[in-house]
C-alpha cells in the first residue's frame, strides 16, 4: 500500500513486521509485544556494548524504522557501557522483563541475534562479533 509513494517508508511497517515474525518464529512465541520488546532490548544492548563508530556501522544496515528503534535514547557519549561482562549484558535484558520474566534469557537473546545475523551482511557481524568480548560472543548462534 502506497501512503508515501517513496519506497522505504512504506515499505518500513512490513520490514519490522518481518523482523518480529523471524523473532516469533525463532523462539515459538505467538506475542509480537514481546517479541518487540525483546528486539529492542536486545539491539538497545548491543548498540550500548559498541564503540560509537560500530554501532552506526551496524545501523547503517537496519531497515530505516528499526533504525529509528536502534538510536531510541541513545547517548553515544556513554558507550561502551562499562562494565561489560556478559552477565551486565544479560541483566540489561532481563530488567525489561520483570513482570514476564524470559524462560531462559540467553536463548532469547541468541534468537535475536540469529535475526540480526539474517538480515545484515555478514561482514558487519563479523566486525560486531569481534567488537564483544568474547563471552558475549558466545551468545551468537
Amino acid at each position: 500500500m502506497k501512503v508515501t509513494g517513496i519506497t522505504t517508508l512504506d515499505h518500513a511497517p512490513h520490514d519490522v513486521n518481518a523482523w518480529l515474525k523471524d523473532v516469533c518464529a525463532a523462539l515459538g512465541w505467538q506475542e509480537k509485544g514481546r517479541a518487540y520488546l525483546l528486539l529492542r532490548t536486545v539491539l538497545h544492548a548491543v548498540r550500548d556494548w559498541l564503540t560509537a563508530d560500530e554501532a552506526a556501522q551496524l545501523a547503517a544496515q537496519l531497515p530505516i524504522l528499526l533504525r529509528g528503534i536502534y538510536y531510541e535514547g541513545w547517548d553515544p557519549s556513554d558507550t561502551p557501557v562499562r562494565p561489560r561482562a556478559r552477565s551486565d549484558f544479560v541483566a540489561r535484558v532481563d530488567h525489561m522483563f520483570t513482570k514476564e520474566p524470559l524462560d531462559d534469557n540467553e536463548a532469547a537473546i541468541t534468537a535475536v541475534l540469529g535475526v540480526l545475523e539474517q538480515h545484515v551482511s555478514s561482514g558487519e557481524i563479523e566486525q560486531v562479533k569481534h567488537a564483544m568480548r568474547a563471552s558475549i560472543r558466545d551468545l551468537w548462534p
